[in-house]
C-alpha cells in the first residue's frame, strides 16, 4: 500500500461520561476512497472532527502530508490541504451557484473580506469559479440561486466550494444524505471521477453507494474500529455483518 496521505493512531475523545472514540487508528492513501462505516452513534462524524482540526483528541496522533497536525488549528489543515464537507448543506441560498464558488476560492486566496462587488468584477475568481462548476457539472447552473438548485445540485455545489482550495484530500460527511436514487448515481459518478486528483474519506450510509465507490472501508461500533479492509473483506466478515450490515449486503 501507498504511504498514506492521512495517517491517525490511538485516537481518543471522552465527553464526559461518553468515550466516543477508543483508541481509534485509520489511514488514508492518495487517489483513494475510504469509507468510514457504522451506526447511528458509532463516532465517526466524533473522529472526522478530530482529523479536521475541529476536535482535539485527549490522545493519539493525527498525521497528514508528512506532518504531524494533531494540534493545528482547522484552518492550517485547511492549507496543507484537507477539506470537509456537512451532513447538512452549507451553501449560501441567496447567492448564486457561481458566487459560492467564486466566494470560496477568494477565501481560498486570502481575500476573503473583499467587497462582493469586487469580487464579481474579478474575471480570474469569475473563470476559476466556472470551473469549478464544470467538474462538478453545473457549468450551465451558474446564474441560479443556490435556493432555487435540487437537493442533489445543493450537493454537488458544496463538492465545488471544497475543490476551491485545490485540496488533497477531502472527509465527505453523508454526501448523498436526502437524496433520491438518481441524484445518488450521479453523486456516485462525480466522486469517482474526482479521486485520482483528490483522495476521500467517507461517511456514509447508502451502502450500495459505499460498496461503489469505496476502495477500503474502516467500520466503527461504539467507537472503537470493529474492522478494516477491502469491499469484498468487509461483506465477509461475520462479526461487521451481525453489528451493521446484518443481510442487507449479500
Amino acid at each position: 500500500m501507498a504511504e498514506p496521505l492521512l495517517s491517525a493512531r490511538g485516537l481518543v475523545k471522552r465527553f464526559g461520561g461518553l468515550l466516543a472514540t477508543d483508541n481509534v487508528s485509520i489511514d488514508v492513501v492518495p487517489g483513494e476512497i475510504h469509507a468510514l462505516i457504522g451506526p447511528n452513534g458509532a463516532g465517526k462524524t466524533t473522529l472526522v472532527g478530530q482529523l479536521t482540526g475541529a476536535l482535539a483528541p485527549d490522545s493519539g496522533t493525527i498525521r497528514f502530508a508528512g506532518r504531524d497536525v494533531t494540534r493545528l488549528p482547522v484552518h492550517a489543515r485547511v492549507r496543507l490541504g484537507l477539506a470537509r464537507s456537512f451532513q447538512i448543506t452549507s451553501v449560501l441560498r441567496d447567492f448564486s451557484a457561481l458566487d459560492n464558488v467564486a466566494l470560496a476560492v477568494q477565501a481560498h486566496r486570502g481575500h476573503s473580506f473583499r467587497f462582493l462587488g469586487d469580487m464579481r468584477r474579478d474575471k480570474g475568481l469569475r473563470d476559476a469559479a466556472q470551473r469549478g462548476l464544470e467538474t462538478v457539472g453545473l457549468g450551465a447552473r451558474g446564474a441560479t440561486l443556490a435556493a432555487a438548485l435540487s437537493h442533489g445540485e445543493q450537493r454537488q455545489l458544496e463538492i465545488a466550494m471544497a475543490l476551491a482550495g485545490e485540496p488533497r484530500l477531502m472527509l465527505l460527511d453523508e454526501p448523498m444524505a436526502g437524496m433520491g436514487a438518481e441524484e445518488s448515481q450521479r453523486m456516485v459518478e462525480l466522486l469517482l471521477s474526482l479521486k485520482q486528483d483528490c483522495g476521500m474519506l467517507l461517511i456514509e450510509h447508502d451502502m450500495d453507494a459505499v460498496f461503489a465507490l469505496a476502495d477500503r472501508l474502516t467500520v466503527l461500533v461504539y467507537g472503537r474500529v470493529l474492522a478494516s479492509g477491502t469491499p469484498d473483506e468487509i461483506r465477509r466478515d461475520p462479526e461487521v455483518r451481525e453489528a451493521y450490515l446484518g443481510e442487507e449486503i449479500a
